[in-house]
């Protein structure tokens, strides 16, 4: 394949994706990654795509762009299912946990969902599908609100709907994380009712893979020192390591495979 239309062909799975990886796109381009890895260094250069730790995503700052779930969904699926597991271990019996809509914490839901005596708080109605479709003997509270294109029920209603409740934990997802803008959205008015979650929480907790760094939102959720653990993948630069070590409460990471570490 001649670099051209293989750099082509990576630009078309950029956008598409929003987000890929080093290692699919050498397996779907049938190249190795060394040449990949050229190929993004050079759509970076030309302003095609912008150059990640372990791949590439469309390129640009603060955005308001909003991916639907079922695209997200589809997207760093190992690293979700991770995350999704260590999460788990921070969930005891007994307590009252809030889950901000998102792909990341709707993996968590479907871990959760066969657990018992536990209280969930969420503005997803695609997570709480989960705990009704299997049943679940988890209590679960739904707010209220107006949809977003990733599920999200957000507005007045939605932030009223949990100011008098106190989460044990919250478990956040988000679509960035960066050194300056912290944790961010797309969406204004979801950036709101995370902050109602965050202020409803004992503890906070932000479920992100390692191609959320980098990536800013329009609207900045949370400082990255105002949570109290950051639950990433192995796949996360050395850089952004160092960052979120000195600013977050603490950094857990974990392996494609589920093995974890913490930092």
């Amino acid at each position: 394949m001649l670099a051209d239309v293989r750099r082509s062909e990576i630009v078309a799975i950029v956008s598409r994706e929003r987000v890929a990886r080093v290692a699919d796109l050498a397996e779907t381009l049938g190249v190795s990654v060394v040449t990949v890895r050229r190929d993004i260094d050079a759509l970076d250069d030309a302003g095609l795509v912008q150059k990640i730790h372990g791949g590439a995503k469309l390129p640009g700052g603060a955005g308001t762009h909003e991916p639907g779930f079922e695209l997200k969904s589809t997207q760093s699926t190992q690293e979700k299912e991770a995350i999704g597991q260590e999460a788990l271990l921070l969930v005891q019996d007994g307590m009252a946990i809030g889950l901000s809509a998102g792909t990341t914490t709707w993996v968590l839901a479907k871990a959760l969902s066969t657990r018992k005596n536990l209280t969930v708080v969420t503005n997803s109605v695609k997570i709480a599908d989960v705990f009704q479709s299997a049943r679940s003997r988890v209590s679960v509270i739904l707010t209220g609100g107006e949809r977003t294109p990733s599920d999200a029920l957000v507005g007045p209603i939605a932030t009223a709907s949990v100011r008098s409740l106190h989460l044990d934990v919250l478990f956040l997802g988000v679509h960035g994380v960066d050194e300056n803008a912290g944790f961010t959205t797309p969406n204004l008015l979801e950036a709101e009712m995370d902050r109602a979650l965050i202020g409803a929480a004992r503890k906070v907790v932000v479920l992100a893979d390692h191609s959320k760094w980098g990536t800013v939102g329009i609207s900045t959720i949370a400082g990255l020192e105002d949570v109290d653990e950051l639950i990433s993948d192995d796949a996360l630069g050395a850089e952004a390591q160092r960052v979120l070590r000195e600013r977050v409460g603490k950094l857990r990471l974990v392996s494609i495979a589920a093995t974890s570490s913490e930092a």
